[in-house]
């Protein structure tokens, strides 16, 4: 087939169909004319005039059709026999594997594809659950009240249940009007606190389903059934939330020792590691303009007249020796 007409080999575009009309109509067309729309030769419903090959002559419609649904009932009778073999051959293997734990409850880890099976799996997990949702929510740059807002439904009919809904965020959102208005709306027990960096995504919910990304545009997410894992994430959530800071319903805004904020420490650390402006954005959920704003405020405390003295002074300072300091 030409470029401009390909297509599946059972189909018969507008082209090919027009050229057929038209055989119909005058009893034949150039070979030539085949060859620029192909599909009507290759259905059989055009073929070489044996007396002259420069022409195509159309076959009857009704021929033509009973001939391509003919086609059509050999390959799903063919199909209707393959089904029966799988099932029989299957049949005395679920018997075995029906008695196994594992087998009977499925793959404790599944691959879900695109963004609708996920969001489809997640949502079908959060009317099953009645307990507790735990999620870490990373900053990915998207806007953050509509992500919020789709799931606003679903989070209040856990509540209603009498579930509780635990949030990890990064400090960036800790002032964000879309965060807190939805927090507002929600009513029932749920919470937020925040850390300088947290996890990827990830949603636990009544502590024996999980839900993580399995690839770095998030197209991809893996559903955990696995008790042993799925309690490993649980206690690591756990012990992050006890190290973050209050946002939601009360927040708590710790003091900022030796007129070093909370996020540019947080800076200040990323810094020394020789991490890059990008990096340290990402992973403390912000944009890169912001970052550098910090980094510059930063270095003007310090007196620091370089990237490298700042360092420097950073390691001399002792800022990155006080603990528990968060905003």
């Amino acid at each position: 087939m030409t470029g401009a007409h390909t297509h599946g080999t059972e189909e018969l575009c507008e082209a090919g169909l027009d050229l057929y009309t038209r055989a119909l109509r005058e009893g034949r067309v150039s070979s030539a004319e085949g060859h620029a729309a192909p599909c009507p030769v290759d259905l059989g419903l055009l073929q070489p005039d044996v007396a002259d090959l420069r022409w195509l002559r159309p076959i009857a419609p009704a021929f033509a059709l009973h001939r391509l649904l003919r086609g059509m009932e050999e390959r799903i009778a063919d199909e209707r026999r393959r089904e029966e073999r799988l099932a029989s051959l299957f049949e005395p293997l679920m018997r075995i594997g029906s008695g196994h734990p594992a087998a009977a409850g499925g793959p404790s880890i599944s691959v879900l594809s695109g963004f609708e099976r996920i969001n489809t799996a997640i949502a079908e997990a959060m009317a099953d659950a009645g307990r507790e949702a735990l999620t870490v929510q990373p900053y990915n740059g998207r806007d953050v009240g509509a992500r919020l807002a789709a799931s606003l439904g679903r989070d209040q009919a856990l509540l209603d249940r009498g579930g509780r809904i635990r949030t990890l965020y990064q400090h960036t959102v800790r002032h964000s009007p879309a965060v807190i208005a939805r927090y507002e709306q929600l009513k029932g027990d749920a919470e937020a606190r925040t850390l300088d960096e947290v996890t990827d995504r990830l949603i636990i919910l009544d502590r024996e389903a999980a839900f993580i990304p399995a690839n770095q545009d998030r197209t991809l997410a893996l559903e955990i059934r696995h008790p042993a894992i799925v309690d490993f994430l649980a206690t690591a959530f756990d012990r992050l939330w006890r190290l973050a800071t209050p946002m939601y319903p009360q927040a708590v805004h710790p003091p900022s020792p030796d007129g070093i904020p909370p996020r540019q420490r947080a800076i200040a650390g990323l810094l020394v590691e020789g991490h890059t402006d990008a990096v340290i954005a990402e992973r403390l959920g912000m944009n890169i303009r912001t970052a550098r704003v910090h980094i510059a405020k930063l270095a003007a405390t310090l007196g620091s007249e370089s990237r490298a003295q700042l360092g420097y002074l950073i390691a001399e300072s002792g800022i990155l020796k006080q603990e528990g300091v968060t905003e």
